[in-house]
């Protein structure tokens, strides 16, 4: 007979389940090869009951992967079978539209076992440094070109690793050590959550998980839903337009909150893009939900029952509901600008809530690197593959200035500069904030940076592309002023793309602004003490404080006397 457990005891166990999955998580970050895990926190971890429902998540990790590997375990479930798990057992796929959207994430879920039972599933993603192909990067027409696929199977059976699987992926990458150390420490990081489940359980005296599974999400279902069912009910549209690739591309949406949920309707979208940026539904749909849900609910645990009432519909082949075989590798650059369409149609909904525009993607890229080939290359000259990630600006909160060089969505943590030129013969010239690039208003944008890149010396490169934000940049809401604008260009003023593998000569370097979010509220509300301030750290410039806050010629002085005497305004 199952032991009865009180709500103080759930709680309780409630609470370890996260730690359980924090613990996870910490563990891929400290055993991952790739540096987009190890230093950017580009991951995530999770426990799931036997039906593939997720019950608690890490807090390390990223919307795009948790709220997608919601959705994974089930898959999961139905490609290898019930009957054919076992103890020991590890599942892997890359599958974009099983997985989390894209080739360069592998998915790996463990059957947790009690007593000779099934009582649970872990998971977790991690992003990988390469998988074949033409690399991490926009320029395949189709998801063929863009490395290697591997469907749902069994990486491991009764403990017993599928050495072929580890061959064929060791000779389609062009990292073949990080890889297959990454699927190791995926692997790790979930037998280590199983075993402090199984500790848990023992402890706790149960047999299985039903009983704190039905009461987290009951209690997840039912609070959720209470703050849906205090929102007027009514609908609002939501539009922006970004660079995409070659052309132009625009997200719409029209948020209906209903009583018991809401409706994210992405009819009117771009459809399918020639090039690697279109998004499958399981990557919209993760940041669709991400963002009402930090809208209205955020204390509240992310879980399958937290999750359910958000519910998202798009058109087949639109940009955010790619089938097969579109190209998807850069699906994040789109999947990012989710969250501020569906909040420019919240806001008409609740105002004076959610933040202006930011930056939205990441400002990621790829250097490979290799010998220089127009005159010999010395000794050392050696090839590699340098992966960095890196953020403009947030936009400006209601009531607080945007974050700066912090990506949101995402919340991926920019990679040190030691960490990057660690991982291969590249060098990082600079990399500091750009003054002026966050929005004015009464609330200010936060704030892009600039990066400078190289090689070592006796190395030619190609850079991978992965920007935004060049033709349009971020928008201020409720009379704030837009972000700055992405550029990209050699260091002799070559131009550059914003997206797309570029070609860089040795002794040649990459200049990048990042853009900045945008500004919220009336400048000329803004106070003139922050205002100051700005313009004493740096953030803008005296032109900037003078023309967008009105300050004063006197009080540009002031502040420039103080900076001189090294006096804290």
């Amino acid at each position: 007979m199952a032991k009865q457990h009180s709500k103080v005891s759930y709680q309780v166990m409630w609470n370890r389940l996260i730690s359980v999955v924090e613990e996870q998580a910490q563990a891929l970050v400290r055993t991952a090869f790739s540096t987009s895990v190890r230093e950017a926190g580009d991951l995530s971890a999770g426990v799931y009951d036997t039906d593939g429902r997720m019950l608690a998540q890490a807090v390390t990790g990223t919307p795009g992967h948790v709220n997608a590997m919601a959705d994974a375990v089930a898959h999961f479930i139905r490609r290898i079978g019930r009957d054919n798990m076992f103890d020991g057992d590890v599942y892997i796929t890359n599958d974009p539209r099983e997985g989390t959207g894209h080739l360069h994430d592998i998915t790996m879920v463990t059957p947790s076992f009690h007593g000779g039972a099934l009582v649970g599933f872990f998971a977790c993603t991690a992003h990988i440094v390469d998988i074949g192909g033409r690399g991490f990067g926009a320029d395949a027409a189709s998801v063929y070109e863009e490395g290697l696929y591997i469907p749902i199977m069994k990486f491991a059976e009764r403990g017993d690793v599928d050495q072929t699987l580890v061959r064929i992926v060791r000779g389609n990458v062009r990292e073949p050590d990080q890889l297959i150390g990454d699927m190791f420490a995926l692997a790790t990081c979930n037998e280590i959550g199983h075993r402090r489940l199984i500790e848990m359980m023992q402890e706790f005296d149960l047999a299985d998980l039903s009983g704190i599974a039905d009461f987290i999400l009951e209690n997840s279902r039912r609070a959720t839903l209470k703050r849906i069912a205090a929102l007027t009910r009514t609908s609002a549209t939501g539009e922006m337009t970004v660079d995409g690739f070659d052309v132009p591309i625009t997200l719409k949406v029209k948020v209906t909150v209903h009583e018991d949920r809401i409706v994210s309707d992405f009819t009117g979208s771009s459809g399918l893009d020639k090039k690697g940026i279109n998004c499958p539904l399981v990557y919209a749909k993760a940041y669709a939900c991400y963002a009402l849900k930090v809208a209205i609910a955020p204390e509240i645990p992310n879980n399958h029952a937290s999750l359910a009432p958000f519910e998202i519909e798009a058109p087949e082949n639109t940009i955010v509901n790619a089938l097969h075989p579109a190209p998807v590798a850069l699906r994040h650059i789109v999947g990012h600008f989710v969250p501020d369409t569906v909040f420019n149609a919240f806001d008409k909904i609740v105002p004076g809530l959610v933040p202006a525009e930011g930056a939205g993607c990441l400002c990621n890229f790829q250097v490979s690197l290799r010998p220089r080939t127009d005159a010999p290359a010395p000794s050392h000259a050696r090839r590699s593959e340098v992966l960095t990630f890196n953020s403009g600006g947030s936009g400006a909160r209601p009531g607080f200035d945007g974050l700066n060089a912090t990506a949101f969505p995402s919340g991926v943590m920019t990679m040190p500069i030691e960490a990057t030129e660690h991982a291969g013969p590249v060098i990082i010239w600079r990399k500091e904030l750009r003054p002026d690039s966050g929005g004015a208003g009464k609330t200010r944008g936060g704030l892009g940076q600039y990066m400078e890149v190289g090689a070592m010396e006796g190395h030619e490169f190609d850079i991978q592309a992965m920007f935004d934000r060049g033709q349009h940049p971020a928008r201020g809401r409720r009379g704030g002023g837009n972000g700055g604008a992405t550029t990209i260009a050699q260091d002799d003023g070559t131009p550059m793309r914003v997206k797309g593998k570029q070609f860089v000569p040795h002794g040649r370097k990459v200049v990048m602004a990042f853009p900045g979010g945008a500004g919220y509220g009336d400048p000329a509300d803004r106070d003139k003490a922050l205002v100051r301030r700005d313009l004493a750290r740096g953030y803008i410039s005296a032109e900037t404080a003078a023309r967008d806050y009105g300050l004063s010629q006197q009080d540009i002085e002031a502040v420039a006397a103080a900076v001189s005497k090294g006096e804290a305004l």
